[in-house]
């Protein structure tokens, strides 16, 4: 693997395929609109369905599957970005929808966003487990340098769980974008090669079924653990 600092011996990084990212809790298939719009419409907006969801993206809410799965089949022809629907393996079900995107290979740049979770999937291992995948994928299989993740300025939840994550905040582009009428500066972070490998390691050991208790709690944070292994 190259640093920032080394780069004898680079060679281009890889463009995402439409290769499935299987973990122990969920998988990543390659979005399917036909396949996936039932669930990930019930995961939107059924029960526990986040009240918050598409507020700060530029699309969404959907007044039904149609206009879902619509949607959803502009998005499954792309490949930059390239999406992926979030599936639980305990239910076989699609619960969000994650991309990589902004895929530059010459510079070994990838983004990861358009991240949306159901409520369900929010907040639970499967979550954590899904951006991990993404994150493991960029490096380990696809060679790049950098990985980025950018939301909006105002969305604190997003800027909360890029922190979590272990990206570090670079700084934010004022009057960005206007999305739904409205102004959005645009929040920047980011993972480094060199920075990978501990924030790799914590997130395997948050995984591990040793960290959580008979109810499914955790025993110890993700920052936490990410703390004791840079230690």
């Amino acid at each position: 693997m190259s640093t920032t600092t080394d780069l004898a011996g680079w060679t281009p990084a890889r463009r995402p395929d439409a290769t499935r990212l299987v973990g122990a809790r969920v998988r990543l298939d390659p979005l399917d609109a036909e396949r996936h719009a039932g669930d990930l419409f019930a995961a939107a907006h059924g029960p526990g369905a986040d009240p918050r969801l598409w507020d700060h993206l530029g699309y969404g809410p959907f007044a039904g599957v149609a206009a879902l799965r619509a949607h959803l089949a502009a998005q499954q022809r792309s490949e930059d970005p390239r999406f992926y629907a979030v599936v639980d393996l305990a239910t076989g079900r699609a619960a969000g929808v994650v991309s990589f995107l902004r895929v530059d290979p010459a510079h070994g740049t990838i983004e990861i966003g358009h991240i949306w979770f159901g409520g369900p999937l929010q907040r639970t291992p499967q979550a954590t487990e899904a951006v991990h995948l993404l994150a493991r994928h960029a490096f380990d299989t696809l060679g790049h340098r950098r990985l980025e993740w950018k939301c909006d300025a105002a969305n604190g939840r997003s800027q909360a769980a890029a922190q979590r994550f272990g990206f570090t905040y670079e700084g934010t582009f004022r009057q960005h974008q206007i999305v739904k009428g409205r102004n959005r500066d645009t929040a920047w972070y980011s993972i480094v090669d060199g920075e990978w490998p501990a924030i790799d390691a914590a997130f395997a050991a948050w995984l591990a079924p040793a960290n959580f208790d008979a109810d499914g709690r955790q025993r110890a944070s993700l920052a936490r653990l990410r703390g004791a292994v840079a230690g």
